[in-house]
């Protein structure tokens, strides 16, 4: 079976299934496959939950983001946990001082930071480069893995002079490539992922969320030894999340990650700590360095990712990325590996759950 997870676990997505769901569990889905080195959780719903303090300066973020457009330049969270937001005129720092947040004002403004995004979308689809919106440097930040040497490197190099010091190259340790590999958690097609999050319909029905280059190698998922569900939709590349239809009737479907209860579904702001788990890896934490991270894979380009400074490992591939009680996205992949780190990218949740309109419970 060819190695097609990123840099980590299994290819996009969660566990099993990649629609932007939500939780994981180390060893076997929670309840769904208790040892067998699954996540399974259940799915968010489009809300932080109520009295999840620790998600409100996210949640205040992507409001703001959607409020104000391309008058902001990016937000985050600065090392005390504040949200901070970049801004080029007064009448937007008030309104962002007004909401609670910290304006900073920045040389290029959002339409100029999205229109060099726009440009590298166009013309960068080079295999083992990615790139996003870097709000604490006011720039786009192009990375590019040990595979692009010689005329390939030149020509990215070339690519993103043309946007000056609105865009600059980084080297990242590794490959950045999806993965799938053997072990046990969940299978399909001779390749191994993890389960996302379990998640339902309005009509009760179960299903579970892993990351699309996943459910891409097959129909039909099990455990090792018992058929889980059938694959019911997948979106890779472009996006990076499945989902598949329990059939399986006898098996508990639970709605947390480990001991971690989840509760609903959002988007973390850049700066927030997360936390991921895997059937390879199980739990590991980071922070989120970037949103709206496009990267180019060996099997195509795939947009919207969040990159993280979480790592992960063959295996991984569609595992739950959360935060507190709230689903925040599905592993898709990366470089690097848990011994001496990487980065990590993973589908928001947020857009599988409303695309099959599912939630997690």
């Amino acid at each position: 079976m060819p190695d097609r997870c990123a840099t980590y676990p299994i290819p996009l997505g969660g566990n099993v299934l990649n629609p932007k769901l939500r939780r994981p569990i180390v060893g076997l889905a929670v309840g769904i496959l208790v040892g067998s080195g699954l996540v399974a959780t259940s799915p968010a719903t489009a809300a932080p939950a109520v009295g999840d303090a620790s998600f409100a300066p996210s949640a205040l973020a992507s409001k703001l983001d959607d409020q104000l457009g391309t008058r902001d330049a990016g937000t985050y969270l600065d090392s005390s946990g504040k949200l901070v937001v970049n801004v080029t005129d007064a009448a937007t720092a008030a309104e962002v001082t007004k909401a609670g947040a910290t304006p900073r004002y920045v040389s290029r403004s959002g339409a100029t930071l999205a229109a060099a995004d726009a440009s590298l979308k166009t013309n960068l689809k080079t295999p083992g480069t990615a790139f996003a919106v870097d709000p604490v440097s006011n720039q786009v930040v192009v990375s590019v893995d040990e595979s692009v040497t010689g005329a390939k490197l030149a020509a990215v190099k070339a690519t993103v002079a043309k946007l000056g010091d609105n865009a600059r190259i980084e080297t990242v340790s590794g490959t950045i490539s999806t993965r799938i590999s053997g072990g046990d958690a969940i299978y399909a097609g001779g390749g191994r992922c993890s389960l996302g999050f379990n998640v339902r319909n309005s009509s009760g029905v179960n299903y579970f969320l892993t990351a699309g280059h996943c459910t891409n190698i097959g129909a039909t998922w099990t455990n090792g030894s018992t058929t889980l569900g059938t694959r019911a939709g997948t979106s890779f590349p472009g996006n990076d999340y499945g989902i598949v239809r329990y059939t399986n009737t006898t098996i508990t479907k639970s709605g947390a990650v480990g001991s971690q209860d989840i509760t609903s579904a959002g988007t973390p702001a850049v700066g927030a700590t997360v936390y991921r788990r895997g059937s390879t890896t199980g739990i590991h934490s980071g922070r989120v360095t970037a949103l709206n991270s496009t990267v180019n894979y060996a099997e195509g380009s795939v947009s919207g990712l969040i990159r993280t400074t979480v790592c992960a490992e063959p295996g991984d591939s569609g595992g739950s990325l959360y935060s507190g009680t709230t689903a925040l996205g599905l592993t898709s992949g990366g470089s690097g590996n848990c011994s001496s780190g990487g980065v990590t990218y993973f589908q928001p949740v947020v857009e599988p759950l409303s695309v099959y309109g599912v939630s997690v419970f």
